[in-house]
């Protein structure tokens, strides 16, 4: 009976709200979570929620809560985390009037501003964060230069990062910056939208450092088909369930959706047409060996 109970720790933490799958893999190995008493270390543990008393951090565990979902405006010099050691501003600060304890999805750095989702579903987080689900990320970016076409390229055929591996956009376009909010055009300095679905650490301005130009300005403006809009740096929405499936629709092009689309719908019409072709020299072999049995008859 207890082993129909059981459940992997990490996995528990996660659906309790407690972080994302990784960061409840680092609680258990920084030996912030005891299990009855005792500190785990192991990563694979499997536990009994109805039985085993679990505190992380010093506080029990809570039951599971309805899940809640937020899309929120970070304003530059704050840190993606609920918490820091050296005192720095963190989102936890603007999430105050939240009634549940939420974590962020991902990160955005220090000097970063724009869309971060956070929420107090793991599974939803590891969803958003898995690789296999490629959910699209769009940035807007000043450089500090003008980068030629061949070098824009590089981007989209690939680049090596630190610690990142080979990493490529899904779509780079040059684009004018209206002066708004203390936004300015410069004809000196280029403002680009560039769409990536890995999330490696720094991983834009990496990418753009790997072609000889440092990033000066970024903004996230969109996850998946999610967009920032006008919500202001420092405030908070809480999203549906439409917003959130948007968070798996691909931000592309409506032209490259379509190509997509159409290549898609090309591949299925080559299996279709291969399909029938087969049938179709299926039945003119049978009509021929029937031919041929009649002939040996007569």
């Amino acid at each position: 009976m207890d082993d129909k109970n059981l459940i992997r720790l990490n996995k528990l933490l996660a659906e309790r709200g407690l972080a994302s799958r990784r960061g409840a893999d680092k609680l258990i190995a920084d030996g912030q979570v005891t299990v009855n008493g005792k500190r785990v270390y192991e990563l694979g543990v499997r536990v009994n929620p109805y039985k085993d008393k679990i505190v992380v951090d010093g506080s029990p565990i809570k039951n599971k809560s309805e899940p809640l979902d937020i899309m929120f405006h970070k304003p530059k010099n704050v840190i993606t985390s609920m918490n820091d050691p050296l005192g720095r501003p963190t989102v936890a600060d603007y999430m105050a009037s939240v009634p549940d304890r939420v974590f962020p999805i991902g990160r955005l750095d220090w000097d970063s501003e724009g869309l971060l989702l956070l929420t107090n579903d793991g599974e939803f987080a590891q969803k958003v964060m898995h690789p296999k689900e490629e959910v699209t990320k769009t940035y807007l970016v000043k450089l500090d230069g003008q980068p030629k076409p061949e070098k824009i390229n590089k981007l989209l055929s690939g680049v090596s990062i630190p610690e990142g591996g080979k990493v490529k956009a899904k779509f780079v376009e040059k684009i004018k910056r209206a002066s708004s909010k203390g936004l300015r055009t410069s004809d000196k300095f280029d403002w680009y939208k560039i769409v990536i679905t890995e999330g490696k650490n720094h991983q834009v301005r990496e990418m753009f450092k790997k072609i000889g130009f440092d990033v000066i300005k970024l903004q996230r403006v969109a996850i998946g088909r999610l967009k920032l809009g006008s919500l202001e740096r420092g405030d908070f929405v809480y999203l549906n369930e439409a917003a959130v499936k948007r968070v798996f629709m691909a931000d592309l092009p409506e032209d490259m959706r379509l190509q997509k689309k159409s290549q898609l719908e090309s591949n299925y019409k080559t299996k279709s047409l291969s399909g029938e072709y087969k049938i179709e020299r299926v039945k003119s072999n049978f009509k021929k060996a029937k031919a041929r049995q009649a002939k040996a008859r007569s």
